[in-house]
């Protein structure tokens, strides 16, 4: 899967980090404000976008958004290390940086790896349907995920998160799932048709 490739990056966005910080004083002042600012506005951004639930139409722009506010929050915390005294701040920037590593904030970083095209497909009214496949690497664990998002007629650049339903590869035939938007009785129903020796899994959720 891609949490091989994601560590990797996501340890040489950290080496970057580090090294920034060993010549951070040697940068001109206008620079470091810069940078500063840079930063603080993309984990802003990304934070702004994970609370309301809205994001682009646009998958890759939505992933390198992740990324770049992984950075961003480095940089902050590379920044906060400097400060006195040095030893608890560091050790204080070391804690706050390990939670990047985990699987929760990890496997949304895995998506810019994912070359093809997103599958993306309308359900119905300003309803649409992205089909996004996970991995969960080492355990066996695969399936699709399949994310509800209504898009403003007046924007369909923009997209707001409203309902999700996730399928594993033991449950039924997660590839093969679908969603299906009834916008006058504001529900959206979810199929996942069986494998051999299953069931398909069938229910239906409300839409807000």
């Amino acid at each position: 899967m891609h949490f091989p490739l994601t560590l990797a990056l996501l340890g040489l966005l950290t080496g970057a980090a580090l090294v920034l910080r060993v010549f951070w004083w040697r940068i001109p002042s206008w620079l470091r404000r810069f940078v500063l600012g840079l930063a603080f506005a993309m984990v802003l951004l990304r934070f702004l976008f994970l609370v309301s639930s809205w994001s682009t139409t646009s998958t890759y722009f939505n992933d390198l958004l992740c990324w770049t506010a992984v950075a961003g929050y480095e940089i902050l915390l590379i920044r906060f290390s400097l400060m006195r005294p040095q030893w608890l701040t560091a050790l204080s920037a070391l804690i706050l940086m390990l939670p990047i590593f985990g699987s929760t904030l990890l496997t949304p970083l895995t998506r810019i790896f994912y070359w093809s095209p997103a599958d993306i497909s309308s359900i119905g009214g300003p309803y649409i349907c992205e089909k996004s496949p996970w991995d969960l690497d080492g355990l066996g664990n695969s399936g699709m995920d399949l994310i509800v998002f209504y898009r403003p007629p007046f924007a369909p650049f923009v997209r707001h998160l409203v309902q999700r339903a996730s399928f594993g590869d033991d449950q039924c035939d997660a590839a093969a799932s679908s969603a299906v938007a009834d916008p006058a009785r504001k529900v959206v129903h979810f199929r996942c048709p069986a494998r051999r020796g299953q069931q398909d899994i069938d229910y239906t959720l409300p839409l807000p």
